[in-house]
């Protein structure tokens, strides 16, 4: 991205190699989430010009001195928040609260690219039967679900409506079946995207025919991908006392609710969902390593490096688009 609100552009940048403490990546798959889409239109504390890609997964290239946490030909995966670990936000908060943190494909160029080179820390180790592209997209859509997830407290027993049927909806739908729920609403407008989720086990709910606050009647938990705050509202107001609605979606949408026939009267909270955490990586990479978690309904497309089919997968979805997740494979 080369100015706000510009196509991607091919560029030939320096090779980079590892200094202390990092490792060089050959990228070997990187999702395109719509964050990117975002900050391609400058959403958010993006700096021009950048290279975009927050779901990177690849082999250890090269690694710098003080590295021990892996070797080259490792198959590992990148976690894009980069945090110091040490101040207060880090300690007590969370790794994505860090002070002087930085979000790669944001702050820091990311995995639109042939190579990277990461902090060693944040390379996670991929298993033997878990594809790359698979790995990659576990970074970004699957890790936020995840959180997502746990924030609600999600478990068995527990009912779901997942607001939003694209990347982030389907691995929800997917991790609510690894924590237990008993039962899986997805709202969507989308036709296709309906009969994805009707497929795989969920309850469609068209939000253009069909009144969500009534077919969510007493859900405990609802989580936002929409960033539609007529679409948020509504499942709130259908939630069980004590029930949860995260947000996850970027969006700055008002909500217009009341505070008291909507929240306070029925116990239920709002939760923001920033992100996710390290360690969450790894759960998710035993999951999939144990056949417990399957993506492999969630890629819906595979792209080359090339700016005009990447610039393509973006431009769609901002329009709104039936695809679930699209991978760019550098080297296929």
């Amino acid at each position: 991205m080369l100015a706000k609100n510009s196509p991607l552009e091919v560029v030939e940048m320096p090779d980079a190699s590892p200094g202390p403490g990092e490792v060089k990546i050959a990228i070997e798959a990187s999702g395109i989430c719509h964050s990117d889409a975002h900050y391609r239109a400058g959403f958010g504390d993006v700096a021009f010009p950048r290279t975009p890609g927050h779901e990177i997964a690849g082999v250890v290239a090269a690694v710098g001195d003080d590295v021990s946490s892996v070797s080259a030909g490792d198959r590992v995966a990148v976690h894009y928040l980069v945090s110091c670990g040490a101040c207060w936000s880090c300690r007590n908060a969370g790794e994505q609260f860090c002070e002087t943190g930085q979000m790669i494909g944001k702050h820091r160029d990311g995995g639109y690219a042939e190579s990277l080179v990461v902090p060693a820390v944040n390379a996670i180790p991929i298993p033997p039967n878990v594809s790359f592209a698979a790995a990659a997209i576990m970074m970004c859509s699957t890790a936020t679900a995840y959180h997502a997830l746990r924030l609600a407290g999600v478990g068995p027993g527990t009912k779901v409506a997942i607001l939003g049927f694209g990347g982030l909806g389907v691995s929800a739908l997917h991790l609510s079946r690894v924590l237990g729920a008993e039962r899986i609403a997805a709202v969507d407008v989308i036709p296709a995207k309906l009969s994805a989720a009707e497929a795989l086990g969920a309850v469609p709910i068209d939000s253009r025919r069909q009144r969500v606050t009534e077919e969510l009647n007493r859900f405990d938990v609802a989580v936002d991908f929409t960033g539609r705050s007529e679409v948020s509202v509504a499942a709130l107001r259908a939630l069980a006392p004590g029930g949860r609605l995260v947000l996850v979606a970027l969006s700055e949408a008002q909500l217009p609710f009341n505070p008291y026939r909507d929240v306070l009267g029925k116990e239920r909270r709002i939760v923001g969902c920033s992100d996710h955490l390290r360690e969450e990586l790894f759960d998710l990479m035993r999951f999939a390593a144990e056949g417990r978690l399957d993506l492999s309904t969630v890629i819906s497309r595979r792209v080359p490096l090339d700016a005009r089919a990447i610039n393509g997968a973006l431009d769609e979805l901002d329009r709104g688009s039936d695809s679930l997740r699209t991978v760019i494979e550098p080297r296929s």
